[in-house]
């Protein structure tokens, strides 16, 4: 219901427009309603555009052409208030209080919330009775208060840690949906950002834009769209003009094929994509493969955590009646209620310790830390399972362009009717030794043939914006003098072919008119084509000569300008064809509008292209091999200039076998697993290469990580266990279809996630090492320690317990899971996808510490009045548990080093002084635990402690740590339950020596294996001709 004061304003800027949001919503449900708001052109004068001049930037500017001259400049404000935004509002973010109760709605916390609350009662009761000494303070209350305060603590904590997770991922999903589209302003394209976008922009849309506006078509070449995700419709739909067809363009939709101009209509929730994602918001959170395998894990360990606490309720419950026998001693009703409810906040306490509520809690804060971090990496991370496998990945099939290299393409080298530029240097005196007629045709198809255009950055400088490499295209015209946008405007574009990764080219098929080269009588149509050099050869029957004559191509000049592709490809460079050929108005109308015509063309000339490699590339390659990951290159470039690319940045090593897409495709699926191990890298490969070769290391068991940018792209990025899609020349939906975003295109931004993924894998299980010696160490220590007890009370109190269980849930998922990035994380093969998730190693730390900490304990419990010399008095006992308390705290404080390795280097402080927020938790920890101890006695049960005795403990504490380096140094060989599995990474620690020397003995093993294969098939020979 919209309220009187906001309707005013809406009527307001509704009258600046003859049409409202509801009729606009009404008209994607139902096109047949278009021709009743006056077709295209009336949609536009009701939404106040021009559709070629499209919305005014301000109201100062006034156009000089234009086909609807009545249209007035509108404020953008102004559309959104009236249309809404291109923004779909994120809903609302949970209140703390809803966060508190949710980590309050535990059942063990609850159930010890009530028997602290019984706790409360009976102790107000004991101390009111007439029964209570007169002598001694009335303290009874102290219990049950002290433990609801130790709740209230764990739950407010746990609450922080989601509401500051939860505020992590709501700015990583903001940045998730920002990226650039290109629209119409004041006659000229630009580049927005898609917030940007209002009702009435006129948009250009391209193959691989996902769109999330709805949009009427105005003009474009064989535009196709995949609305399967909107409409259900699998095949994909053409878009026509109006009266022609289907010119509605549903948001959600993706461009498959062509390029259009559209009117934009609806926005954020008043689009269709918007009204859908709307209901879709409350969607289930995402649950990663080590969250579930980790709550299997609690749960089991939680079971024992029943078993323990039913079993010791049990046992303390038939002692206490044992005894109470045996002395003959009838306990009063308040003593047995006293006595049971202590025995049930034990119980419950030690489910509480037992219960590893924080394995779940720290995968969610090792992922939110790694992902927030990763993003700085450029690594935008859209599904948060993708982290943690990237980590375990043992394959990686990269881009070349603009992944491997910079991205930053130039023209270093051009040969146009047989005259060669051999250097950058040197164009400007070509330009004068070329045929006039070449020349102009070749700068007329650079130029007509492109989707780049000019645009302006940030700064306000003239940059062009599009493909790369047609980027380098344009400024090579505009180096030439050549009004590349006189001519774009002059010219009518009849056909687009858009670029297609299946064919390698882009063909534009021109009106010719008087603006246009000379061109032979009887010719109504130019086509302009460009392309992979090899492949438009094939497709060239003539050539223009250095006099400017077209000629047949004959067998020579073939084979003269394919050597000359092979030099420019040894050189690193890509090589780019130019062809033409003018057709008449009958071939033209012969044309398939699905399919390029690509014969007898002729041809113009070939472009060397330049892109130097990225920096840091030849070590992160070096890096991925001591991690064991095996590198492969997959690009669409020809052979000879791949192979000199992967040798160079150190993919393609002595032995590894280079081959290309076609030749790959030919082999049969046994041939390919069988060169697979091999391949290093796949030329002129398509979309199709890449999945079948995920789909050939996925039958090898590994884990793959694949990079995509097309469209085409998107089977493959999904089929892989880590696609990652290109930010910057990416298409939207190979951004769809990926599980994590390179916002800088960058190889080395590849190297980085690796590591992440490592770090976090590693700091969930430095986390579950730590915490199950805890848990242990805690059960049993209070199990024994209750049933020795006179009173069957533990040495450890509830609240006691429930700090420890902080210190070993929150602060250490904090100071464990967290840690920064190492070099070490990537000198180590990747486990294994079937690896146990706790292995030798942690097992070996894992018993072994507790049962250090537990001797240690019973120990001091056992023999502590003697090596103290403390009496049996009330203060003394006091005293001994303090110091028990003590010591149990700081052997966990000691222990949280050594768990920052879980492998079996003896250095644990490597890398600390870098680690702030762990040395800011142990802080905290250690200044927390002497606070209770000098002055929590009432709540906590203890007793200021002396200088030496403090001094006693913390070295008693600090014992962990020797502890920990003589199970380090405990043999290796793992028992026969882990021998069939062994997942032990570390035992396999890999040196860039080894990894050479290995390369070497395979490709010698390789060359005997092919030596012995040809002395037998000549054996054979020799033995069917005798």
């Amino acid at each position: 219901m919209i309220s009187e004061d906001t309707k005013q304003p809406l009527l307001a800027y509704q009258k600046q427009f003859s049409i409202t949001k509801e009729q606009l919503a009404q008209l994607i449900e139902q096109p047949s309603l278009l021709i009743s708001f006056g077709g295209t052109f009336g949609l536009c004068q009701s939404l106040q555009v021009d559709p070629t001049v499209g919305l005014l930037p301000d109201e100062t500017f006034h156009p000089t052409y234009g086909i609807l001259p009545q249209t007035q400049s509108i404020p953008f404000e102004d559309r959104k208030s009236c249309f809404g935004k291109n923004e779909i509002p994120e809903a609302a973010m949970k209140s703390f209080l809803s966060l508190v109760w949710a980590a309050y709605n535990d059942q063990t916390l609850i159930m010890l919330t009530i028997a602290s609350l019984v706790s409360l009662a009976v102790g107000i009761w004991e101390d009111q009775s007439d029964s209570h000494p007169a002598d001694e303070p009335k303290v009874g209350w102290v219990d049950g208060v002290a433990i609801l305060v130790a709740v209230a603590v764990v739950v407010v904590t746990n609450a922080i840690n989601d509401y500051e997770k939860e505020k992590q991922f709501r700015k990583l999903n903001a940045k998730k949906e920002d990226r650039p589209v290109k629209v119409l302003r004041g006659g000229l394209a630009q580049q927005i950002h898609i917030q940007e976008v209002v009702v009435g922009d006129v948009m250009f849309i391209e193959p691989g834009d996902l769109l999330n506006v709805d949009c009427v078509y105005i003009e474009g070449h064989n535009l196709r769209c995949d609305e399967s995700a909107a409409t259900g419709e699998s095949n994909p739909v053409k878009k026509h003009e109006e009266g022609k067809g289907d010119c509605m363009i549903i948001s959600g939709s993706k461009v498959l094929q062509g390029v259009a101009k559209v009117l934009v209509v609806a926005v954020g929730e008043n689009s269709f994509y918007g009204r859908a994602m709307m209901l879709m918001r409350h969607a289930e959170e995402e649950t990663t493969p080590l969250q579930l395998k980790l709550n299997v894990l609690a749960d089991q360990i939680a079971k024992f955590g029943f078993l323990a606490a039913g079993l010791m309720f049990i046992v303390l419950l038939i002692k206490m009646f044992t005894l109470s026998y045996l002395h003959h001693h009838w306990i009063s009703t308040s003593e047995l209620l006293s006595t049971l409810i202590g025995i049930i906040i034990q119980a419950i306490t030690v489910i509480v310790v037992a219960v590893p509520e924080g394995l779940p809690m720290a995968v969610t804060l090792a992922l939110a830390f790694a992902t927030t971090e990763m993003l700085k990496d450029n690594n935008l991370v859209r599904h948060l399972s993708a982290c943690e496998t990237m980590g375990n990945a043992t394959a990686v099939c990269s881009d070349k362009t603009g992944t491997l290299t910079e991205n930053k393409m130039t023209v270093v080298s051009a040969s146009v009717a047989e005259t060669r530029c051999a250097k950058s240097s040197e164009i400007q005196r070509w330009r004068y030794q070329v045929h006039p007629t070449a020349l102009d045709l070749t700068l007329e198809g650079i130029s007509v043939n492109s989707t780049a255009f000019e645009g302006r950055d940030a700064e306000g400088q003239v940059k062009f914006i599009g493909s790369t490499t047609e980027c380098a295209m344009i400024e090579f015209a505009r180096k030439l003098g050549y009004a590349y946008q006189d001519q774009r405007a002059a010219s009518r574009s009849a056909l687009i072919y858009p670029f297609s990764s299946s064919v390698k080219s882009m063909t534009t098929v021109l009106e010719l008119n008087e603006t246009n080269v000379v061109s032979p009588e009887g010719a109504a149509y130019r086509v302009h084509t460009k392309g992979a050099a090899e492949i438009l050869l094939r497709a060239c029957s003539h050539y223009m000569d250095v006099r400017g004559n077209v000629v047949p191509l004959d067998r020579a000049m073939r084979e003269e300008q394919e050597q000359l592709v092979n030099s420019y490809a040894a050189r690193s460079l890509r090589t780019l064809a130019l062809a033409y050929r003018d057709v008449s108005k009958a071939s033209f109308e012969g044309f398939n509008p699905d399919e390029p015509p690509m014969h007898d063309l002729v041809l113009l000339g070939i472009i060397g292209i330049q892109d130097q490699l990225r920096p840091g590339v030849i070590e992160s390659v070096q890096a991925f091999r001591r991690a064991g990951v095996f590198i492969r290159m997959i690009t669409g470039d020809n052979l000879e200039t791949a192979k000199a690319i992967a040798k160079e940045c150190g993919i393609l090593t002595p032995g590894g076998l280079a081959m290309t897409g076609p030749d790959f495709r030919a082999l049969s699926p046994r041939e390919q697993a069988d060169v697979i191990p091999r391949l290093q890298v796949l030329a002129r490969s398509s979309p199709i290469d890449k999945t079948v070769i995920i789909a050939r290391l996925q039958e090898r068991n590994e884990v793959v990580a694949m990079t995509g940018d097309g469209t085409n792209d998107g089977p493959a990025l999904k089929l892989a266990n880590v696609g990652f899609a290109m930010g910057i020349a990416g298409t939207e939906v190979a951004k769809e279809a990926s599980d994590i975003i390179l916002m800088d295109d960058n190889f080395n931004s590849i190297l980085q996630a690796l590591k992440w993924g490592r770090a976090v894998n590693d700091g969930v299980r430095k986390f579950l090492t730590f915490q199950l010696t805890v848990n242990i160490a805690a059960v049993v220590l209070s199990f024994v320690s209750a049933l020795v007890s006179e009173k069957s009370e533990s040495i450890l109190s509830a609240v006691q317990l429930l700090w420890v269980n902080m210190i070993m849930d929150t602060f250490a998922a904090l100071a464990l899971a967290t840690e920064p990035l190492t070099d070490e994380l990537v000198r180590r093969k990747p486990l294994r996808k079937d690896a146990h998730l706790i292995n030798w190693r942690m097992s070996r730390m894992i018993f072994g510490q507790a049962l250090f900490q537990i001797a240690v304990n019973l120990v001091l419990m056992f023999h502590g009045p003697a090596l103290f010399g403390l009496s049996a008095s009330t203060q003394d006992t006091k005293v001994l548990r303090t110091m028990v308390f003590n010591v149990f705290v700081f052997l966990q404080v000691f222990n949280e080093l050594n768990c920052r390795r879980i492998d079996d280097r003896l250095n644990i402080l490597r890398g600390i002084t870098h680690d702030h927020l762990f040395l800011a938790i142990q802080a905290l920890v250690v200044i927390s635990q002497i606070i209770i101890v000098q002055y929590g006695g009432l709540a906590f049960k203890t007793v200021p402690l002396s200088l030496s005795q403090w001094l006693f403990t913390i070295g008693i504490g600090s014992l962990s740590i020797p502890a920990g380096i003589f199970i380090r140094l405990l043999p290796h060989q793992l028992p026969y339950f882990w021998s069939e599995n062994n997942d032990d990474e570390f035992n396999h620690e890999i040196s860039y020596p080894r990894l050479c020397w290995e390369t070497a003995v395979q490709h010698v093993l390789h060359g005997l294996h092919v030596k012995k294969a040809e002395e037998v098939t000549l054996a054979q020979k020799e033995a069917r001709h005798f």
